[in-house]
């Protein structure tokens, strides 16, 4: 018998309701506080599955790490055209551009800080595979 299961990236932060209200408004997402008052999640209604955690010792992580190594951090999805505006949206709730490179076009991605200091990217939404099937 397979067990249900579902995944749920946590970040963990100093503020962490304030970080699950900047998520939340990024995302269009609810922030839902539970039993434990020091985690939050933030749920919407495209998939959005992320958690808040406090961490009393909490100290932001650096971008670019030294090693110059990939760390793990949140993708983005933005629809086609609207990145010069999600930009704006992003940054008006309080994230930080830590990668500022014109990209444009189809393969456009920007990175950026949150205000807890974790890594973020928003990245142009894949065109959908075509669905046309082979010539007869």
């Amino acid at each position: 018998m397979t067990v249900g299961k579902t995944s749920v990236l946590v970040l963990d932060c100093a503020e962490h309701v304030e970080l699950a209200e900047f998520y939340a408004a990024l995302l269009n997402a609810e922030a839902r506080v539970g039993n434990d008052p020091d985690f939050v999640e933030i749920v919407g209604h495209s998939g959005v599955h992320l958690a808040i955690r406090r961490d009393h010792g909490y100290a932001p992580p650096s971008w670019p790490r030294p090693e110059d190594s990939q760390q793990a951090h949140l993708r983005i999805l933005v629809d086609r055209g609207a990145m010069d505006e999600a930009e704006r949206e992003a940054i008006g709730l309080g994230a930080r551009p830590v990668e500022t490179k014109d990209n444009g076009g189809p393969h456009d991605v920007r990175v950026y800080a949150d205000p807890a200091g974790h890594s973020f990217s928003l990245a142009v939404r894949p065109a959908p595979p075509s669905s046309a099937g082979p010539a007869s």
